[in-house]
């Protein structure tokens, strides 16, 4: 599944250097509200849930995995990554980000394959040394999908 939904249309890599952590959200998300997955109520809301509750999105060292309620304008289960070359921090200092994941879910169980899957590939230390070292889109294709077959 992680397969599926990370892919050359819903994987990005920036070398933006002035993006805000919202600016961020935004632009790891737009694939998304391009293809229909979500709205831009969805990702208002994401960014209104880390502003209401701080930065709990922030899942690993320089991970974050911005989602919200799939009533906020989830259309179906999606999944999008955004690579930024320069840390960007998430809220504060004490949480530089530079994989940026969107996850969209329409209920409260059909994501968690997906969820089983990103958490396996990210618990490996190796593999996320790889994906911060990733110079393009298709590098990171390439190791998340080498990495779930």
């Amino acid at each position: 599944m992680l397969n599926d939904l990370l892919n050359q249309e819903t994987v990005q890599l920036t070398d933006a250097t002035d993006l805000s952590w919202e600016a961020a959200i935004r632009l790891a998300a737009q694939p998304l509200v391009a293809n229909g997955s979500v709205t831009e109520q969805y990702v208002n809301s994401m960014i209104d849930v880390v502003n209401n509750q701080g930065p709990y999105i922030n899942i690993g060292d320089h991970i974050a995995l911005a989602h919200t309620r799939p009533e906020n304008g989830s259309n179906r289960i999606s999944l999008a990554l955004l690579k930024t070359n320069h840390d960007i921090a998430l809220v504060n200092q004490d949480h530089p980000i530079t994989l940026w994941f969107v996850l969209s879910a329409v209920d409260s169980e059909s994501h968690l394959e997906v969820i089983k899957q990103l958490m396996t590939l990210l618990t490996n230390e190796a593999t996320v040394k790889q994906l911060m070292a990733a110079s393009s889109a298709e590098d990171l294709l390439t190791i998340i999908h080498s990495r779930n077959e």
